[in-house]
């Protein structure tokens, strides 16, 4: 008797049994078998298994190959291969063994909770060998958005602010344009910004300080902006209260190297 020999197949695809039993048939005399748990496959030629899956291919006289079409795990096990000569018999096995690729079967949906609550996500896997799951947590990214925008009106020698609001992920980190130059926090001009805001204070308006003003809001993602404006009281102004600009696309390109470089 031959030593047991391990077969690993996946799921479905076609497999092949090799019985290669070292030894000429001599005669017509001589049975070859295969066997399994469950009995008798094929004694010969002649097909006992009622499964329709099963074939056998003769390739030459020393060869009997067990066809198995679209394994499943139940045809896991040992199958034999006997040759009855008219000196002694000879076998050889092989163990089959199925692998099933891995397929979450069940998993938990969307769910929102309370800061500081507690929640329990569920992942279930069907596969052989049993699968390892593994969680990740996955931080989304996004360009930056404007999602408000507030012009201001004020009286000469009186403290107005503009106020910007985007979104993001990462935080975007802005910058406040006065035409073409970038504006700094001096000389009466205060910036402040948090994450996804930012406001631009003016502490005593002048006639100088009134026009147009851009807020620009940039991460590693992309940039945008938006164009704001500090009026007079009573001055034409657009429905929302500001003014729509075309800014320059290389005050934009500057902008997002400018932040992204920390400048």
């Amino acid at each position: 008797m031959q030593r047991m020999k391990a077969v690993t197949v996946m799921v479905k695809p076609l497999t092949l049994l090799l019985c290669s039993v070292r030894c000429v048939v001599e005669d017509k005399n001589s049975k070859v078998a295969w066997l399994n748990r469950s009995g008798i496959i094929f004694a010969g030629h002649d097909k006992w298994s009622l499964d329709p899956r099963v074939e056998l291919e003769k390739r030459h006289s020393l060869e009997y190959s067990l066809r198995i079409q679209k394994v499943d795990v139940y045809d896991e096990g040992s199958y034999t291969c006997s040759v009855q000569t008219q000196h002694e018999p000879k076998t050889s096995q092989v163990y089959l063994i199925v692998q099933v690729p891995p397929k979450i079967s069940n998993i938990s949906s969307d769910v929102t909770v309370n800061e500081g609550s507690n929640v329990t996500l569920v992942c279930m896997a069907n596969g052989r060998p049993e699968p390892v799951i593994t969680w990740r947590h996955l931080t989304p990214t996004d360009p930056p958005t404007i999602t408000e925008s507030k012009s201001n009106e004020a009286t000469t020698g009186r403290q107005a602010s503009l106020k910007c609001e985007a979104s993001a992920v990462p935080a975007p980190d802005f910058e406040w344009y006065r035409d073409d130059t970038r504006i700094n926090s001096a000389n009466g001009l205060e910036i402040k910004s948090t994450e996804g805001q930012s406001s631009l204070t003016v502490t005593n308006v002048t006639e100088e300080h009134y026009g147009n003003y851009t807020c620009v809001a940039a991460n590693k993602l992309g940039v945008t902006n938006a164009s704001l404006v500090l009026f007079r009281p009573g001055s034409v102004r657009g429905i929302n209260g500001s003014i729509s600009l075309a800014v320059p696309l290389w005050l934009l390109a500057a902008s997002l190297l400018c932040l992204l470089s920390k400048c």
